[in-house]
């Protein structure tokens, strides 16, 4: 058999049609030059939940630790409304006597309210004593706090048996006023 010369044509090219999912056929956001094969994960990873609550959780604690530790070292803000201490504790050796026979609240004649007050601090102890300031406090009808005012006593030192006088007095106190109370100013 012969072998023949005749160049065998080429099968013609066919274009084949760009074959699209209809996922990414309706997504008309989708980029042709993205290769398929560039790596992405398959979808965005999901939060942990339990791990978020439990960071919050530790935070609130620590937060909360942090606040109890604050309120024992340094005490409770006055402006929390709780129960404080009016008036601090004494020392058993010093004995504090404001009668109320010495106490003095009348309105002057250019009408301003004037409170004087006059007492003793006594040391009844076998030590010296140091003397602690003192909180005058006045209160209205309802028992509420209108006025107070620290005054530092004479002497600082008394030895056994001693005495030192007390007279205070202040203007310009509230006209609501009506009972005063005498006691150690609270450290």
């Amino acid at each position: 058999m012969p072998v023949s010369a005749e160049p065998v044509p080429e099968p013609p090219v066919v274009p084949r049609p760009a074959v699209r999912s209809a996922a990414r056929a309706a997504d008309d956001s989708f980029d042709d030059t993205a290769s398929s094969f560039d790596h992405q994960p398959p979808f965005r990873p999901r939060r942990n939940m339990a791990k978020l609550w439990t960071i919050a959780g530790v935070s609130f604690a620590v937060v909360v630790a942090v606040l109890i530790a604050l309120a024992t070292w340094l005490g409770l803000p006055r402006w929390l409304p709780t129960a404080h201490a009016t008036f601090g504790a004494g020392n058993p050796d010093l004995v504090l006597a404001f009668p109320s026979e010495r106490q003095d609240r009348r309105t002057l004649p250019n009408g301003t309210e004037y409170f004087g007050a006059s007492g003793t601090v006594t040391n009844v102890g076998k030590q010296p004593q140091e003397v602690p300031p003192i909180l005058i406090v006045l209160r209205d009808a309802k028992d509420k706090v209108v006025y107070t005012w620290d005054v530092t006593p004479p002497r600082e030192m008394l030895k056994p048996g001693q005495s030192v006088t007390i007279n205070e007095a202040v203007t310009d106190v509230p006209k609501s006023a009506k009972v005063a109370e005498i006691g150690w100013k609270p450290e």
